[in-house]
C-alpha cells in the first residue's frame, strides 16, 4: 500500500513535469528557429545594404566624371573662343601688313633630314670718297692709293641665305648633318648699264657633318673657313659682313675646300668647355699658272695648309690659339717658271690669338697674329711674296638698351717694309701699313636691325725702290639694315 502511494506521488510528479517541459521545449523550439530566421535577414540586409553602397559610390563615380567632361568642354569651349578671338585678331593684322616669317621654316627631305632656311635680307646705303680696294660699299676695306672722285650708292649684295641639314644617320653613334651657303658678290651679270642691279650669287660654303654626341667628336668636309679665321667673333657690323671690318687689315683667313677634325677635350663635363680643331684645307696661291683651275704654286704636288687651333669657351667669354703652316712651290704645276727670279719656295706660317668677352653689357673682342707668306689668307693686304707681317683688332661694343647699342672698332696690320720692297713686281703692290676705325650705333628690335657706321681708313704705301712713302686716307658713312629669318 505504501509504495503505491509513493508511485502515485512519483507519476503525478512525472506527469505535471511533463506537462510544463512540453511549452518550455516549444519555446526553446520556437526561439531557435527565430534566431535562425533573425540571422539570414540580418544577412541578406547585410548584403543588400553592400549593394547599396556599391551602387552609391558609382553613382557618385558618374556624377563626379559628368562634372570633369562639363568642366572640360567649358574650357574647351572657351579656349576655342579665345582661338576665334586671336585668330581674327590675326587676320585683322595680316591685312594690315605682311606676317613675319616663322623663326625656324622647316621641311622634310630625305627619311629622317630636316631642312632650315635662314639668313637675311641686307640693304645699305653708302657715300664714300674715295673707291677702296675689293670694291666700294659693302666690300670696301682700305683706299686705292692716289684714287680720287667721292661716290655714293645701295649695296644689297651681303643678302645671304643658307640651308641647314639635320638628323642624317650615319653609322654608330655617328650622325650627320651639312650645310649650303650663300651670298651675292659673286660679281654682276654683265657689264652694261643694267648689270650693277643684277649681282651674281656666289657659293660661299659647302659642307657636310659627321658628329657623334657620345664622343663630343665632328668631322667636317668641304668647303668652309679655315681656322684663322675668327668665325666666333667677327667685328661687328650691319655693312661689312662678307667682307668684315679689319678683313686684310688686323683680321685674316679665307674659305677652302678641306677636312676639319672638332674634338671635346673635357665632354660631358661642366665649368669651361675645351676643343681642339685640326685641319688640312687645299693650297692656294696668287700663281704663277692657272688660279682658277688648281694650277697655281700652292697646287704643286700634295702641298694643303695645315692648322691647329685649342678653342676655350665660358659662360660669358671665349678664347682660343691657332697654328698654320704650309709651303708654295714658285716653280708652278708642271715646273711652269723654271727659274723663279727671287727664290725657289715660300713657307707660310702664322700664329694667333684672341678671345670674346661679354661682361653686362658690354662686348669686347679682339686678336693678334703674326705670320709670313699669308697673302693667300688675305694676309699682308692680299700682297703675295715671303712677306712678315703683325696686325691685329679690337672691338668694343656696349648695349645702352636691349635695343640701342654702340661700337668702337680698330684694326691694324704692318707687313716688313724690306720683304714688301724686295717682292715689289712680283704680287706685292707696295703696301706698308694701314689703319682702320669704324663708329656704329645701331637699334635691334626682334628680327630687324637698323644702324649707322662711319669708316675711316688710313694707307700707307711706297714705291719700288721704297724710297718714298705716301698716305691714302679714305671715308665712308653707311645707313643699313638688316632683316633675318
Amino acid at each position: 500500500m505504501v509504495f503505491r502511494r509513493i508511485g502515485g506521488r512519483t507519476a503525478v510528479a512525472l506527469a505535471i513535469a511533463m506537462a510544463l517541459a512540453v511549452p518550455a521545449g516549444a519555446q526553446a523550439a520556437g526561439q531557435t528557429a527565430t534566431k535562425k530566421a533573425t540571422t539570414a535577414r540580418e544577412k541578406q540586409l547585410e548584403q543588400r545594404v553592400d549593394q547599396l553602397e556599391q551602387e552609391l559610390a558609382e553613382l557618385k563615380s558618374m556624377i563626379q566624371q559628368q562634372k570633369a567632361e562639363t568642366a572640360q568642354a567649358t574650357q574647351t569651349a572657351t579656349q576655342a573662343q579665345q582661338t576665334a578671338q586671336t585668330a581674327q585678331a590675326q587676320v585683322q593684322t595680316v591685312a594690315a601688313a605682311p606676317p613675319a616669317p616663322a623663326a625656324k621654316p622647316q621641311f622634310v627631305t630625305a627619311p629622317g633630314v630636316t631642312v632650315a632656311l635662314h639668313g637675311w635680307v641686307n640693304v645699305s646705303a653708302f657715300s664714300q670718297n674715295k673707291n677702296f680696294n675689293f670694291g666700294n660699299g659693302t666690300n670696301a676695306e682700305y683706299p686705292v692709293p692716289g684714287s680720287r672722285g667721292s661716290l655714293s650708292g645701295v649695296d644689297i649684295r651681303n643678302t645671304r641665305f643658307w640651308l641647314d641639314f639635320t638628323g642624317a644617320k650615319f653609322t654608330g653613334d655617328w650622325v650627320g648633318g651639312g650645310r649650303i651657303e650663300m651670298d651675292f658678290f659673286g660679281g654682276f651679270n654683265g657689264t652694261g648699264a643694267y648689270a650693277q642691279q643684277q649681282p651674281v650669287p656666289r657659293l660661299r660654303q659647302a659642307y657636310m657633318d659627321l658628329i657623334n654626341p657620345t664622343t663630343g667628336s665632328t668631322v667636317r668636309v668641304g668647303q668652309m673657313w679655315d681656322l684663322l679665321f675668327p668665325l666666333d667673333m667677327i667685328p661687328t657690323s650691319l655693312s661689312h659682313i662678307a667682307f668684315p671690318l679689319g678683313f686684310s687689315s688686323g683680321v685674316i683667313g679665307w674659305r677652302y675646300p678641306g677636312v676639319i677634325w672638332m674634338q671635346d677635350l673635357n665632354h660631358g663635363a661642366e665649368g669651361t668647355q675645351w676643343r681642339l680643331d685640326l685641319a688640312a684645307f687645299e693650297g692656294s696661291w696668287s700663281g704663277p699658272g692657272n688660279t682658277t683651275n688648281f694650277g697655281t704654286a700652292g697646287s704643286v704636288g700634295f702641298r694643303p695648309q695645315l692648322e691647329a687651333r685649342l678653342h676655350a669657351q665660358g659662360k660669358d667669354w671665349l678664347a682660343f690659339a691657332v697654328g698654320h703652316y704650309s709651303r708654295m712651290d714658285l716653280h708652278g704645276v708642271g715646273d711652269t717658271v723654271p727659274n723663279p727670279p727671287i727664290k725657289p719656295d715660300i713657307t707660310s706660317t702664322a700664329f694667333e690669338i684672341g678671345a670674346n668677352w661679354r661682361p653686362g653689357p658690354w662686348n669686347l673682342k679682339g686678336l693678334i697674329y703674326t705670320g709670313n707668306g699669308l697673302g693667300q689668307v688675305f694676309g699682308a693686304m692680299s700682297q703675295f711674296g715671303d712677306i712678315k707681317e703683325t696686325g691685329g683688332f679690337v672691338q668694343a661694343g656696349y648695349n645702352f638698351t636691349p635695343n640701342w647699342s654702340v661700337n668702337a672698332f680698330y684694326g691694324m696690320v704692318k707687313p716688313d717694309r724690306d720683304d714688301v720692297v724686295r717682292w715689289f713686281g712680283q704680287g706685292s703692290t707696295g703696301m706698308l701699313k694701314n689703319r682702320q676705325a669704324a663708329l656704329s650705333l645701331q637699334y635691334a628690335a626682334g628680327a630687324y636691325e637698323l644702324g649707322v657706321e662711319v669708316l675711316h681708313d688710313k694707307l700707307d704705301t711706297t714705291t719700288a725702290t721704297g724710297a718714298v712713302v705716301r698716305t691714302t686716307t679714305g671715308n665712308q658713312v653707311s645707313l643699313n639694315g638688316l632683316y633675318k629669318f
